[in-house]
């Protein structure tokens, strides 16, 4: 009998250090050369689980298996679990080779070929797959373990982290931490720093983050960035210190009910107030809370240009032959009438829209007025804020004082390094990273006021903000409606621009004399007065 030979083992930790498969293949031999069978190939599986059948080498040796002329008579394995450990599969497969004339042959279980024999394979079967899910079972309690102990447990840490072998007393082996890889935190902190300020004055999307960063030889550990790597990192929690485990099913990679969660105390790398405006600008920029003409129309007013008559969008409409080109109201063009709201030019509306903003609104005195009132808000925050920086402070020095006791008592062998001990210590160091940040967002806003209120930085602000936004070709103009304006109304005899001013205090804030202005963050606040509404044609 020609026959196929099939080692495997469920991990390649397994195949580098164990003789598993050796030993396989050996008494495999052994029973071929006993039994006068011939051997016409091996496949050998180095790391591939038998719960399912995503196996290179296992789907290779079915396939040439089950060809036309038939090369081989037979399967052998050294028992059935090298073979499959799923009752189901097992039979499928078993009854595919069986069409194809080729038998699964266990040279340590072996069974006939009658009905008694089919029985007792799948009971075999059976028990295999219900070791396999004790296995994984308690191994999973054991790995859920590890993590609230702060150890990681798969094989390649996030981008941002490197891994770091440690020991731990009364364990075999060593543990291995997240630890921060200096050269890749960089790098996330410039995917945040982007997709929050843009760059060169402009707003970036995912995309535009990926593309910046494969413009500026950037890598992803050699590869180039793409959209979803990015959006992967923006909304990992990992990088706030706050790393799970056991989040999706290993089989369908779903996610788990999070009860099912597992917190590994990570070093964070995004500081939580910047990771929060991460995640608010998510939220604001997907679909179903900004209309997609604002993200993607070139058009300057589009998704933005309400008529007042009915509050519909007001889109482009074209006349002789695309020659003039007008903002209309939507449900004029599609339902042919139901709104009397007038048109007007686009080159029109779009320069007063321009020169409204760039001349009448954001002039030095009108946002001296703002940034007051932002002081104004500021102040009011503050009231108590020299008071909350004793506090913490004080925290800080006590968790410290903790430390060093804590630390002290394991030293001298008044208590062990167990996992009760290990998740305190864990818990103590992230504790004092979060007062750590409390105390820096702190004296930031301690600084803030003088910095918005230097005339001028006021003035500068002002200057570049003109200039960008009447240069119709710079694209600044569309990424601060994008950003601030919340909708432009289109009334009988004048406009009515509605956007916020919050975001103007960290634009002034990081504005130098000798730079281009940047494109503010989110926060609607600001009205502008009738006298900064030009009438369409005055």
């Amino acid at each position: 009998m020609i026959v196929a030979l099939y080692a495997r083992v469920s991990t390649t930790k397994q195949a580098e250090k164990d003789l598993s498969i050796p030993d396989q293949l050996r008494q495999m031999h052994d029973w071929c050369q006993r039994h006068g069978h011939s051997i016409a190939s091996e496949y050998i599986e180095a790391g591939a689980s038998a719960t399912d059948d995503r196996r290179p080498e296992f789907q290779r040796m079915i396939t040439e298996a089950c060809a036309t002329p038939k090369n081989v008579d037979a399967i052998v394995v050294h028992s059935q679990s090298r073979f499959f450990r799923d009752m189901v599969n097992f039979a499928l497969y078993e009854r595919r080779l069986n069409k194809a004339g080729v038998k699964i042959i266990s040279i340590t279980q072996p069974t006939g070929e009658e009905v008694s024999g089919e029985m007792m394979r799948r009971i075999i079967s059976l028990f295999d797959e219900y070791q396999s899910r004790e296995n994984s079972k308690h191994t999973l309690r054991a790995m859920n373990e590890n993590a609230r102990r702060g150890f990681f447990n798969g094989s390649m840490p996030p981008f941002g982290y490197k891994l770091e072998e440690v020991d731990v007393p009364g364990n075999k082996g060593k543990k291995r931490q997240l630890a921060l890889d200096e050269t890749e935190g960089v790098i996330v902190h410039k995917i945040v720093d982007l997709y929050l300020d843009g760059d060169g004055g402009r707003t970036l999307g995912m995309l535009g983050v990926a593309k910046t960063l494969n413009r500026l030889n950037i890598s992803f550990r050699g590869r180039k960035w793409t959209k979803k790597k990015i959006d992967a990192i923006l909304r990992d929690r990992t990088y706030v210190g706050e790393h799970y485990f056991n989040k999706k099913d290993r089989k369908t990679n779903r996610l788990k009910p999070k009860e099912e969660w597992v917190l590994c105390p990570t070093p964070s790398i995004i500081e939580r107030h910047f990771f929060d405006a991460v995640q608010q600008r998510r939220h604001d920029q997907h679909p179903s809370q900004i209309p997609a003409g604002v993200l993607s129309s070139p058009n300057f007013l589009t998704g933005i240009l309400k008529c007042e008559t009915c509050g519909g969008n007001m889109i482009i409409a074209t006349a002789k032959s695309g020659r003039y080109r007008y903002y209309k109201c939507r449900t004029q063009i599609q339902k042919g009438g139901g709104c009397n709201g007038r048109s007007v030019p686009v080159k029109q509306l779009d320069t007063l829209v321009r020169q409204s903003l760039g001349e009448r609104v954001f002039i030095p005195e009108r946002v001296q007025t703002m940034v007051a009132e932002l002081r104004a808000r500021l102040n009011v925050n503050q009231g108590g804020g020299s008071e909350q920086l004793k506090k913490l402070r004080r925290e800080l020095e006590q968790n410290k004082a903790g430390s060093e006791r804590l630390f002290d008592a394991v030293e001298k062998g008044l208590l062990p390094m167990d996992g009760l001990l290990s998740k305190r210590a864990h818990a103590t160091q992230a504790r004092r990273q979060d007062i750590l940040l409390e105390i820096a967002n702190l004296e930031r806003q301690r600084q803030l006021p003088n910095k918005l209120f230097s005339s001028l930085n006021v003035q500068a602000f002002c200057r570049a903000l003109k200039e960008q936004m009447l240069d119709e070709q710079s694209g600044f103009g569309k990424a601060y409606l994008k950003l601030l304006v919340t909708d432009i109304r289109l009334m009988e005899r004048k406009i009515v621009i509605r956007g916020g001013y919050g975001s103007l205090g960290r634009a002034l804030a990081r504005q130098k004399l000798d730079t281009s202005v940047e494109v503010p963050s989110l926060g609607y606040s600001w009205l502008p007065g009738r006298d900064s509404n030009p009438r369409p044609g005055d």
